[in-house]
């Protein structure tokens, strides 16, 4: 447009001189018309020269690329620093481009990205989530990135095993690139350990079935007090008065997927959510291997080893294990800063018990950068994308200590951090390590899986219906995705 108008200006400068010389030919031809003339030709001439200097600076500034600025959400407050330092960097090096950040509790941030999906009122870049992306795909607001990918040449190759490939739809359209990847782990408040004869070495050690528990049921029966100082181990122990839970799960039983609950035993069976993942097409939650499974877990809140649902839903897994209600708790590795820093809880970190199948289980999520089709800037929006998912951005990200970056030799520099801090992250890392992750499951209609497969898991752990409820939420989810 700047170009345009300089050259309009250009234009209408020459069109003045040519009625000028016209005008001054008709005119008597004395000394003074002459001088007059001559001046008015100097003056258009010097006019001229001006325009087309100024087109020429614009048409150069027009080259160096026009000042954009890129919105960027995520929802992590602890890593907005990090990125904030990406950004820095970023903006020195294409110093046309600025990238302002803003950040959004967990809640708020999905809420506002799909109301702004509805307005247009979206940002440029955000960080996207494999339990949303599947919907944002099949309603059309991401970016394919596949053509500007191959337009760069940009490596998708240097990522831990499996992260690009969640970001490919069944169409081979390609919608992020990964910025990190997070496992679980049992956390453990070692100020509670104290007189039930367990250690934490003890509890890194673990292994539980769905018959009897395993000595994990065991561990968290010792961790377990009433309120008359009776232990979940011991004759007398009265589960429907409970001060310390040996037990509490991250995840609200109300849930379809259990990050932080009940898919690290469920994966220990070696029981699978789906057919194939991503993009699967039949679920297996009728699947002996998980209701058993689901049916022992409401056992351990029958024992009193567990928060009811009423208690976890009320209070929340985190204000429970922050002011020591809860002895041990599955949880991410992208709240490791969390359980290290709060008052009151000693927090370490052991991998998850050994389940049936003769393994320990983790599910493994990986976070993306997407590009929403609503951006005016969809060019210098891959530019930012693209250097987020460098080893440059993410060795920042992993210098913060605050999640694994995607890249190897990133995470390698995360876990340096963390040991600088006196903190051993092996109980996540030793999943990636030894292979034994399972994928958080990808399919299409997500939000309505969560819904009715969510509500029959809540009813078996509220005692309100047995099993047989997960089997028939089994059916009408499959034949929901069937379409």
């Amino acid at each position: 447009m700047k170009k345009q108008t300089a050259r309009v200006a250009a234009s209408l400068v020459a069109l003045s001189m040519v009625a000028a010389a016209c005008g001054g030919s008709d005119d008597a031809a004395d000394d003074s018309g002459e001088e007059a003339s001559s001046e008015e030709a100097e003056t258009e001439e010097a006019e001229t020269e001006e325009a087309e200097s100024e087109e020429a600076e614009e048409e150069s500034a027009e080259a160096s690329g026009d000042a954009v600025n890129i919105s960027y959400w995520l929802w992590d407050n602890n890593q907005q620093p990090f990125y904030q330092e990406c950004a820095d960097n970023f903006t020195a090096a294409n110093p046309n481009i600025t990238v302002e950040i803003t950040q959004f509790g967990w809640g708020d941030y999905w809420d506002g990205i799909t109301a702004g999906f509805a307005t247009g009122d979206v940002p440029d870049v955000f960080t996207n989530h494999l339990a949303q992306y599947p919907g944002f795909v099949d309603s059309g607001v991401l970016l394919p990135l596949n053509e500007l990918i191959e337009r760069d040449s940009v490596p998708t190759d240097i990522y831990w095993e499996g992260l690009a490939e969640l970001w490919i739809a069944p169409n081979g359209d390609r919608y992020g690139l990964p910025k990190d990847f997070d496992t679980v782990a049992l956390v453990v408040n070692e100020n509670l350990l104290e007189g039930s004869g367990l250690t934490t070495d003890d509890l890194g050690d673990l292994d539980w079935n769905p018959e009897d528990g395993g000595s994990f049921e065991a561990a968290i029966a010792a961790l377990s007090v009433d309120t008359n100082g009776v232990r979940g181990n011991e004759e007398g122990f009265d589960a429907s008065s409970v001060a310390t839970y040996g037990y509490v799960s991250n995840t609200p039983y109300a849930d379809a997927y259990s990050q932080t609950g009940w898919s690290a035993f469920a994966g220990g069976t070696g029981w699978e959510y789906l057919d194939s993942n991503p993009w699967g097409s039949e679920y297996f939650y009728d699947d002996a291997l998980f209701t058993d499974t689901i049916a022992w877990w409401a056992t351990l809140v029958e024992k009193g080893y567990m928060p009811d649902s009423e208690t976890l839903s009320g209070s929340g897994a985190d204000t429970i294990f922050a002011d020591g209600t809860a002895a041990t708790m599955t949880d991410g590795s992208w709240k490791i800063g969390t359980w290290t820093s709060t008052d009151g809880v000693a927090g370490s970190f052991v991998p998850t018990p050994v389940g049936p199948s003769g393994s320990r289980a983790s599910m493994y999520n990986g976070l993306a950068d997407s590009i929403t089709t609503a951006s005016p800037n969809p060019d210098e929006a891959f530019e930012w994308v693209k250097y987020m998912a460098s080893a440059e951005c993410q060795e920042i990200i992993g210098g913060g200590a605050v999640v694994f970056p995607a890249i190897p030799s990133a995470t390698a520099i995360a876990q340096e951090a963390h040991a600088a801090n006196g903190v051993n992250v092996e109980a996540f890392t030793v999943h990636v390590d030894e292979g034994t992750t399972f994928l958080f499951p990808i399919t299409i209609e997500g939000a309505d899986i969560q819904t009715i497969m969510g509500n029959a898991i809540d009813s078996v752990m509220r005692g309100e219906a047995d099993t047989s409820v997960i089997v028939d939420a089994n059916a009408e989810i499959n034949e929901l995705i069937a379409g």
